[in-house]
């Protein structure tokens, strides 16, 4: 008989146990012992220390006589936990208001703060989108916008902001619909089971193969998110290394086959009333302005079509003539052929039209495209998913292949962890495997989760592969502390900003990051946290700082992606077969292009050069870790970029209309903007020399001071 996960989990499933088969059990043998897959225990804490999590790092320095490194001074502090917390560095006035609080609390009170602000769930959402493989766009080669997917990613923000157990997140996510319906919220959370990128069914993309892809594609986010396991490699034979065996896989697949993609609506009645009269009205203002291009373009296009019918051979110009049913089907090839060799395109339309009705026709298009920016708002719309009436057979698929079916499966669980059957009914698969997963006896949900709390805060994971708790992953650095942690995690009821806390605000996070020589020479990799990690800023959290600084970032949060400008070269390998006018519409109001990076538009096949330079994933995969590369275009983006060049001028005109001129002052301000401390007796004789000996612009200066190492790390 399958063995239970333990007696709460299958009273919480109503799920009923089943034979396994004893190749299965053989396969796993003694895989069922290793680490991961055995249950949390609260280990006891070695120490009494003020934060539980010192006295575990302090044990694991202890056993290699290590100790820990001093703790940073607070102005250090403040912009440390300020952009880990928040993505953005700390005002001056923040700054000075801290190092002016002497109480003892004082840096639990910043923490509190922190957590307490919207940004804090931005960032966090950063995290997380990254993991989840997130995107505006489906990727491939049509990498079709997603007009509504952007409601998920705004659920990810509001989760973390109002602090939402972490049980309940995953639940909402993997089975809102089905949990808590009627609920918009937890309906726009199954997005997530969308998230990853998709082919669009249509052309030559056979339908069984598309769908097969889809449910990869579930099977690899939930397995990948939240089981931190690599499930995927048993998609074409047992695992190499885990007990997961490709029965497992296509059982969890099953979990999904009853589940299709769905928008929903969740505006009311009277709001798709209304945007029906206000789409009708756009398209009557739209309708005269397209019907004089069509006019303007009919004789061109005609007289091209005409030119080019005269160059074909005979059989392809008389199939064109030839009525559709009287067609044989080697003259519907020919017709199809002929069609194809017969088409005009944009740009030989536009490059034939006389100068006159040229001119007229880009006019007639500069008005389509402004009438379009006032383009009505659709409904509200969930990207999610609903359940179908009936749940297919799903089968282990012979090398993966969706033509090559072997022996049915049933929707289940992971046989190392008991293999729980789920409901047979196209209904309450998806929540069976939620509450499974959100189960407090589950042994891997809470130890996955505090690992990425621990690595997003500390740079590197008590588990230093997040995405794989398995034998090719990474060992526990501190596997008392990580089950410590999970214990926690969920005794305070799921509490992630509780997790968040303890960790920012031990002595372990509070350490200098400096190097020392002796203490490197035994833990180079300083896998017992003998002193603070430095890291550089992520693209995004850069590209923010930057206009934080230059006083141009606009916080307005929340709402469809943005577009911001970008270079021509990359407007050109966008659009290629389309005509390339206003392709890419920038926002009506010119302060949305200065949003925080969440907001803008995430395109998987094209990012902005900026943040591909500074290792912004793709979103083609799970991304848990994100690349830290070192490399020449870093250095370009940051001194010769548009983007960069505009926000030193605004920076700089920003100093002078404080300063008037003021050399001292322009210092002195410039440097409490960009690093929030005043410039050192060196750094300002340098300064002077700079600006006044050798008479360069306030700009680049301004400049100079956003490519300090000091700005673009995080200390």
């Amino acid at each position: 008989m399958r063995k239970l996960v333990s007696i709460s989990l299958c009273a919480a499933l109503l799920a009923s146990a089943a034979p396994i088969d004893p190749r299965e059990e053989a396969f796993i043998g003694n895989r069922r012992a290793y680490w991961a897959f055995q249950k949390v225990v609260r280990p006891p804490v070695p120490a009494s220390t003020p934060n539980p999590i010192d006295a575990f790092i302090q044990e694991g320095l202890q056993s290699k006589n290590l100790t820990p490194s001093p703790e940073a001074e607070k102005r250090t502090l403040i912009r440390r936990a300020t952009i880990d917390l928040t993505g953005l560095p700390p005002t001056q006035s923040e700054v000075d208001n801290f190092l002016a609080d002497s109480s003892k609390n004082a840096y639990d009170k910043l923490i509190a703060r922190l957590q307490s602000t919207p940004a804090y769930g931005e960032r966090w959402a950063l995290k997380w989108l990254d993991v989840v493989r997130y995107a505006d766009t489906n990727g491939y080669e049509l990498d079709a916008e997603r007009p509504q997917a952007w409601r998920y990613r705004d659920y990810v923000i509001q989760s973390f902001q109002q602090n939402k157990p972490y049980d309940r997140f995953v639940k909402e996510q993997i089975a809102g619909d089905e949990l808590y319906p009627g609920q918009d919220a937890a309906l726009v959370a199954t997005g997530f089971l969308r998230a990853g990128p998709r082919h669009v069914v249509g052309g030559n993309i056979d339908e069984e193969i598309s769908r097969q892809e889809v449910l990869l594609e579930m099977t690899l986010g939930v397995s990948n998110t939240f089981l931190g396991l690599t499930v995927g490699c048993a998609r074409c034979h047992n695992h190499k290394f885990d007990p997961i065996t490709q029965a497992d896989h296509f059982r969890i697949q099953a979990i999904m086959a009853a589940t299709d993609l769905k928008e929903i609506q969740i505006a009311p009645k009277e709001a798709q009333t209304q945007h029906e009269a206000a789409k009708k009205a756009h398209e009557a203002r739209l309708k005269p302005i397209q019907d004089e291009i069509a006019a303007i373009e009919k004789p061109v296009r005609e007289q091209l079509r005409e030119a080019k019918k005269k160059l074909l051979a005979k059989e392809l110009a008389a199939a064109l003539d030839i009525p559709k049913e009287k067609r044989t089907p080697e003259q519907e090839l020919l017709f199809k052929d002929a069609s194809k060799q017969i088409g005009v395109s944009w740009d030989e339309v536009v490059n034939a039209i006389p100068a006159a009705p040229k001119a007229r026709r880009a006019a007639l298009r500069a008005q389509m495209h402004a009438i379009n920016l006032d383009e009505p708002e659709p409904p509200a719309t969930a990207f999610a998913v609903a359940n179908m009436d009936n749940a297919p057979q799903t089968h282990i698929l012979k090398l993966g292949e969706p033509k090559h079916k072997i022996a049915p499966v049933e929707p289940a669980f992971l046989s190392v962890l008991g293999a729980i059957e789920a409901p047979k009914s196209a209904a309450g698969r998806r929540a069976a495997f939620a509450n499974w997963l959100a189960d407090p006896a589950h042994p891997l949900t809470a130890r996955v989760m505090v690992n990425r709390i621990w690595q997003f805060r500390m740079g590197t994971g008590i588990v230093p592969t997040p995405n794989d708790f398995g034998q090719l992953g990474g060992r526990p650095s501190n596997r008392p502390l990580l089950d410590w942690l999970a214990a926690e995690f969920v005794s305070s009821g799921w509490n992630i900003q509780h997790i968040d806390k303890l960790i920012v605000t031990s002595a372990t996070y509070r350490q200098t990051t400096k190097i020392d020589e002796a203490k490197a020479a035994i833990d180079g990799d300083n896998k017992f946290y003998w002193r603070m990690k430095q890291r550089r800023m992520e693209g995004e959290a850069l590209r923010d700082a930057v206009l934080q600084a230059s006083g141009k970032l606009n916080t307005k949060a929340f709402g469809p992606p943005i577009k911001t400008p970008i270079e021509q070269e990359i407007y050109d390998i966008i659009f290629t077969e389309a005509e390339p006018d206003n392709l890419w519409p920038l926002p009506k109001d010119r302060s949305e292009i200065y949003r925080k990076s969440i907001y803008l538009l995430n395109k998987r096949t094209v990012r902005l050069p900026m943040l591909t330079n500074f290792d912004q994933p793709d979103a083609i995969s799970s991304c848990p870790i994100r690349a830290v590369s070192t490399h020449a275009l870093q250095a370009l983006s940051l001194l010769n970029s548009d983007f960069m060049h505009e926000q030193s001028q605004t920076l700089a005109a920003r100093v002078d209309e404080k300063c008037k001129g003021n050399l001292d002052c322009r210092l002195k301000t410039a440097y409490q903007i960009t690093l929030q401390r005043p410039p050192r007796p060196e750094e300002q004789q340098l300064a002077r020399q700079y600006l006044t000996q050798k008479s360069l612009p306030l700009e680049d200066f301004c400049k100079a001071l956003l490519n300090r190492h000091e700005f673009v790390y995080i200390p």
